[in-house]
């Protein structure tokens, strides 16, 4: 990402989910709250943009479908764009509602763009601490937006500005009221725009000031990233709109070396969730589009 720039793809996330909420049933994730961070007009932009690309897309839909806008967007919606955003933000909240009956206190969003966690669940406000952690850019991007709305920020949502990805520090959290306490995290849509490097070194120091049994969610790509087509070539299409949108996906990994990558930091991997796994779980018995992503896994890891 630019350095003044916020994340496109934290809009295109929250777009694909304010879609899913108002079109798509049954709901997979439902995002209540999307709908006041989005606004009508970016909405439509968005969506005469998706339409607009049909042909980028597929050419055989862009020809089937040229007088049905609202079928094209729905088209490039539930194949391209809504799958891993909504399926990964299922399973994260799944296992953090576990965590939560299991002793954790505190909730760290590495990440976080749009996310709207704290507003959809307000009932966590006395025994849940969230910290969300972004890209200074995107963070004042998602506060401009809240100014907009009839929201009231949580006491218990904390925003820490940090680029991650130069460099984690722990200090900007312990300013906010972070402790050496049971801890989640969630790191998604991050990991493929990171480095290995960036990567491991980010795990490692994620847990060096957290007790065991402290846990994190995160997706990888696997080692068929950069080679894989997947449903209408989506996978292609993926890495080439990060790319062309200033984030270019930078790593995949094979299992095995995102077992030994969690291991050196001292973390065991609880629950393992491949693309067959992710369908069967969340996209079972479905007559859309909708389907899990080739090449995209869900972790659950724990600290030993």
């Amino acid at each position: 990402m630019r350095k003044t720039e916020y994340s496109i793809t934290s809009l295109i996330s929250a777009f694909a989910r304010l879609y899913h909420s108002r079109y798509d049933t049954p709901l997979i994730f439902d995002d209540f709250i999307a709908k006041d961070l989005i606004n009508e007009k970016e909405f439509t932009n968005i969506s005469e943009n998706m339409v607009q690309g049909i042909s980028f897309f597929n050419k055989e839909m862009a020809e089937r479908l040229q007088n049905d806008p609202e079928n094209i967007l729905k088209w490039v919606t539930q194949i391209q764009l809504s799958p891993t955003p909504l399926a990964r933000a299922a399973y994260c909240e799944k296992v953090l509602h576990n965590e939560l009956m299991l002793g954790a206190k505190q909730y760290v969003i590495l990440g976080a763009g749009l996310d709207t966690f704290c507003f959809r669940h307000p009932e966590l406000e006395n025994s849940l601490q969230v910290f969300e952690i972004d890209h200074p850019a995107t963070q004042q991007f998602k506060k401009n937006k809240l100014k907009d709305t009839d929201l009231t920020i949580p006491g218990h949502l904390h925003f820490v500005p940090m680029d991650f990805t130069n460099a984690f520090s722990y200090q900007p959290l312990i300013d906010e009221g972070f402790e050496n306490t049971k801890t989640f995290f969630s790191l998604l849509g991050v990991s493929y725009y990171l480095t290995r490097e960036e990567n491991a070194s980010l795990i490692r120091n994620l847990f060096s000031h957290v007790p065991s049994g402290s846990s994190i969610v995160f997706d990888y790509a696997d080692e068929t990233l950069f080679t894989a087509k997947g449903t209408s070539n989506r996978v292609e299409h993926m890495v080439k709109m990060a790319a062309a949108s200033g984030e270019p996906m930078k790593s995949c990994f094979t299992y095995q070396e995102i077992e030994n990558q969690l291991e050196s930091s001292g973390l065991l991997i609880y629950e393992h969730l491949a693309p067959d796994d992710i369908n069967d779980q969340f996209f079972n018995n479905r007559t859309d589009e909708l389907s899990a992503f080739e090449t995209i896994h869900y972790i659950h890891a724990v600290k030993k």
